[in-house]
């Protein structure tokens, strides 16, 4: 982990719109979910801080994703923190000798990151700790969701015990509170509740495989989810795939 972050394109005016409630970081990958998340934060009254991470994933189609849904949703500010996970390998997002499943498989599946959301939310701990926020956001969601350990209730829990523990502004009784408002929600649920947020889901991105220009391959785990979820809420499906 180098530390190393670049300041969104987030425009002044947008920030202006997000100030004056209480700050929080929320994590914003570029997806369907982490968008439906930052627009539930906004509403709550939060001035919000996105952030994204660069970790050596397959594409860098949800990073420019993550930027426009950050423009959008008038974030505060948009940073994007790099962390080396293609140096760890282990899974099919981050070492492209790994192919990406294009069929329903069992189990906990390759496209799994090792420890991946666990320093994502490390890296929200420390920023939401030095803005002196108490809120951290999280899109985790463990009913439409692959099998990955790290979206699951009981590893927010655990990480909101780490927090306390952890911090100094947890020691001192100010600690981080992990947000996982989208934990219990079907696919179908989120889309709804977006769009009723006025979420763009045009800007993102949520496929595995996406090319440069951010269309989706229609074929892995994370399309499918997708795809099934707008089919249930009966809303057209605003995603962009490459020819099938």
């Amino acid at each position: 982990m180098d530390g190393a972050h670049d300041r969104g394109n987030v425009s002044d005016a947008q920030g202006r719109k997000a100030q004056g409630g209480p700050r929080a970081v929320v994590l914003v990958s570029g997806g369907l979910d982490s968008a439906t998340t930052l627009a539930l934060a906004r509403a709550q009254g939060f001035e919000c801080y996105a952030l994204s991470v660069s970790y050596g994933q397959r594409h860098s189609a949800e990073l420019a994703a993550a930027s426009r849904v950050a423009v959008a949703l008038g974030a505060r500010d948009h940073r994007v923190m790099r962390v080396d996970l293609a140096g760890i390998g282990g899974s099919a997002l981050t070492d492209l000798a790994i192919a990406v499943p294009e069929e329903p498989t069992t189990g906990i599946p390759v496209t799994y990151v090792p420890a991946r959301n666990t320093m994502l939310l490390s890296l929200a701990l420390a920023w939401a700790e030095a803005l002196e926020g108490q809120d951290i956001f999280v899109g985790v969601n463990a009913v439409d969701f692959s099998g990955y350990p790290d979206c699951r209730p009981e590893f927010v829990s655990a990480f909101q015990n780490l927090a306390t523990l952890a911090t100094k502004a947890g020691v001192e009784g100010r600690p981080s509170r992990i947000h996982a408002p989208l934990m219990q929600w079907t696919k179908e649920r989120i889309i709804r509740e977006g769009i009723a947020l006025g979420v763009d889901y045009a800007l993102t991105v949520s496929c595995y495989q996406a090319d440069a220009d951010g269309r989706a391959c229609g074929r892995c785990d994370s399309c499918r989810l997708r795809r099934a979820g707008f089919e249930s809420a009966g809303v057209a499906d605003p995603t962009r795939y490459q020819d099938l």
